[in-house]
C-alpha cells in the first residue's frame, strides 16, 4: 500500500509548518536572524527546559532509532529497550553532576572544554575526530536509515529519498542555527510521540484479531516470549550484543555517559540553557520521555516478528508495520518518522558546524577560541563558515551514505559498536577533567590513543568478547594508563582554567522528586521484564 492523495496532503501540510515555523522562530527583534556565534551555535544561551528537553529526544530519536531499534526489536526484542531506559538514568547524573561545571565554567563546545582543561592538542584532536564520526557515521546513518523508511512506504528512489532528507533538513536549519532547532523540536516531538502511539496501538490491535489491544499484548508476549526479556543469558544466539548484566552496571554505562554527557550533538541543547536550572529540568523532561521511547519504536519490530515473518532485513519491521496503517494515519506516522530524521538531522548538522567553526577554523586563523572575543564582521563571517560547513557536510553523508551503511544488518548495532572504538577513552578523558585536578593532557592524548588501538586489537584478536564487554575492559585499561602517565609527568602550567571548588552541586526539589519517580519505574520496569 503506497501513499493516498491525502497521505501526501498531510506530509506536504507538515513540511511547509515546520519550515515556516524554523524560519519564523530563527528571527530576531529586528527580524532578520542570527547576527553572531552565540546567536547561531547557541540559541543566544535563552533556551527554556522544554525547548531543551524536547530537542535532546528529537536529536536523539532520529531513523537509527526507529528504523534500526526497530530492526533489533525485530531480531533481538525488548532488550534493546536498555539503549532508552539506562539512557534515563544517565541523563540524571548529566543533570546532577556535569552541567553544573560546564555552565559554571560557560562552555559552548566539549573541545574548548578539553582545551581550557588540559590543553591546545586534546581540543585539535578530539574536534577532528568529532567531526569525522558526524560525518561520516552518525550523519550517514540518520539519511540512510531514513531514505529506507521513506523508499519502503513511499514507493520513491531512495537515492531520490537521500537527498531530499539532506537537502531539507540542511534548508530548515541553516538560517536559524540551534535556535531553529530547537525551538521547533516540541512540535517534532509531539508528532513524533504521536505517531509512534497510533503505529504501537493499531499493530497491538491487528494482533488482537478484533479483542483489543489488551488481547493483541497477551498474544504478542505468549508467542514469543523469548523476546521479552531484559538481561539476556548466555546461551541467547544474541548474547553478543546485550551480554547480560554489562546493560546494568558493564559496557553500557560507558556508552550512554559518552553519548549523553560528552558529545556535543545532544549536550549542546543544554549548554544554551538561560540557566541550570533550565537546563537540569530539561533534561529531567528528556528522562521521561526516554521511558516512553520502547512504546514508540521497539514494540512495533517485535510486532513485526508476528504480522510480517521472514522479513529481508530487520530494518524493514518499522516501514513494514507502517503500511499496515489506514490512509491519513499513515500520512501522520509518515510525517512523524520524516519528524525524526529531519530534526535529529538537522540537529548534527548545526554540531558539525559548530565544532568545525569555533574549535578548528576559528582557532587556526587566530579569530579568538572564545565567543566573547569575536565581534562584529569577524562574527558574521564565523556565521557564514558555519553555513558552508553545513552544506558541505551534507553532500559527503549523502554521497557516502550506501558504501558506508548499506552493507549492514542492523544498522544501530553497527553504529554502537563502531563508536565503541573512542568512547571508552572520550569517558576517562572528561570524568578525570572533571573530578581529578591532576589529570594532565599526556594522560588525556595517552587515553583516547590506547582507546582506538586496543578497541581494535580486542575487535581482531577477541572478536567473540561483546562489544560492551570490550568498552569496559578498554575503559578500566585507558582509566590506569591516563592516571599513570598523569602521576608520573608533571601539569603544564595555567593548562587547567576550569573552575570546580565553587560548583553547586544542589538540585530543586522537583528535579530530585522527578529523578526518585524515574528510578523507581526503572526498578519496576526491570523487575517485570528481567
Amino acid at each position: 500500500m503506497g501513499l493516498s492523495n491525502i497521505d501526501i496532503a498531510v506530509i506536504v501540510a507538515y513540511a511547509v509548518m515546520i519550515f515556516g515555523l524554523a524560519q519564523w522562530v530563527s528571527r530576531d527583534k529586528a527580524g532578520a536572524g542570527p547576527k553572531n556565534t552565540t546567536d547561531y551555535f547557541l540559541a543566544s544561551k535563552n533556551l527554556p527546559w522544554w525547548a531543551i528537553g524536547a530537542s535532546l529526544i528529537a536529536a536523539n530519536i532520529s531513523a537509527e532509532q526507529i528504523v534500526g531499534m526497530s530492526g533489533s526489536g525485530y531480531a533481538i526484542g525488548l532488550a534493546i529497550s536498555s539503549f532508552e531506559w539506562m539512557a534515563a538514568l544517565t541523563l540524571l547524573i548529566v543533570g546532577k553532576f556535569f552541567l553544573p561545571i560546564f555552565l559554571r565554567n560557560e562552555i559552548y563546545t566539549m573541545p574548548q572544554f578539553l582545551e581550557r582543561r588540559y590543553g591546545p592538542r586534546i581540543r585539535t584532536l578530539m574536534a577532528f575526530f568529532w567531526l569525522a564520526l558526524y560525518v561520516f557515521v552518525n550523519l550517514t546513518s540518520i539519511i540512510w536509515l531514513g531514505s529506507i523508511a521513506v523508499t519502503k512506504v513511499a514507493g520513491v528512489d531512495q537515492t531520490a529519498a537521500l537527498v531530499v532528507l539532506g537537502a531539507f533538513a540542511l534548508l530548515y536549519q541553516i538560517r536559524g542555527g540551534l535556535k531553529a532547532v530547537a525551538l521547533t523540536d516540541i512540535v517534532q516531538v509531539t508528532l513524533l510521540v504521536l505517531g509512534g502511539l497510533i503505529i504501537a496501538i493499531i499493530t497491538l490491535g491487528q494482533l488482537g484479531d478484533g479483542q483489543g489491544m489488551l488481547a493483541g499484548w497477551q498474544r504478542l508476549t505468549g508467542a514469543i516470549p523469548d523476546h521479552f526479556h531484559m538481561i539476556l543469558k548466555k546461551g541467547d544466539p544474541h548474547y553478543a550484543d546485550l551480554p547480560g548484566l554489562s546493560v546494568l552496571i558493564g559496557g553500557m554505562w560507558i556508552a550512554n555517559l559518552s553519548y549523553w554527557g560528552f558529545n556535543q550533538y545532544i549536550i549542546q541543547r543544554a549548554l544554551a540553557a538561560k540557566s541550570i536550572d533550565e537546563a537540569q529540568r530539561g533534561v529531567l523532561f528528556a528522562a521521561f520521555l526516554k521511558l516512553l521511547m520502547p512504546i514508540i519504536i521497539v514494540l512495533p519490530g517485535i510486532a513485526a516478528v508476528l504480522l510480517s515473518p521472514g522479513l529481508v532485513k530487520p530494518d524493514e519491521a518499522y516501514p513494514t508495520m507502517m503500511r499496515l496503517l489506514p490512509h491519513g494515519l499513515l500520512g501522520l506516522v509518515f510525517a512523524a518518522l520524516v519528524a525524526a530524521i529531519i530534526a535529529s538531522t538537522a540537529s548534527k548538522i548545526n554540531s558539525i558546524a559548530t565544532i568545525f567553526t569555533l574549535d578548528i577554523y576559528a582557532k587556526f586563523r587566530g579569530i579568538g577560541s572564545e565567543v566573547e572575543e569575536c565581534r562584529g564582521t569577524r562574527e558574521r563571517h564565523l556565521v557564514f563558515v558555519g553555513r558552508v560547513i553545513a552544506v558541505a557536510a551534507t553532500l559527503i553523508a549523502i554521497v557516502t551514505a550506501r558504501p558506508l551503511v548499506g552493507q549492514s544488518e542492523q544498522a544501530y548495532l553497527f553504529i554502537q559498536e563502531f563508536t565503541g572504538f573512542f568512547t571508552p577513552g572520550i569517558t576517562v578523558i572528561f570524568l578525570l577533567g572533571l573530578f581529578w585536578k591532576r589529570a594532565n593532557e599526556a594522560g588525556a592524548i595517552a587515553a583516547a590513543v590506547v582507546s582506538v588501538a586496543l578497541s581494535w586489537a580486542f575487535k581482531l584478536l577477541w572478536p567473540a568478547l561483546p562489544f560492551l564487554d570490550r568498552m569496559a575492559v578498554v575503559f578500566l585499561a585507558s582509566a590506569a594508563l591516563a592516571i599513570g602517565i598523569s602521576l608520573a609527568t608533571p601539569m603544564r602550567a595555567g593548562s587547567d582554567t576550569i573552575a570546580t571548588g565553587d560548583v553547586d552541586y544542589r538540585t530543586s526539589t522537583g528535579f530530585n522528586a522527578g529523578g526518585i519517580a524515574v528510578i523507581l519505574i526503572l526498578i519496576a520496569l526491570y523487575a517485570t521484564w528481567w
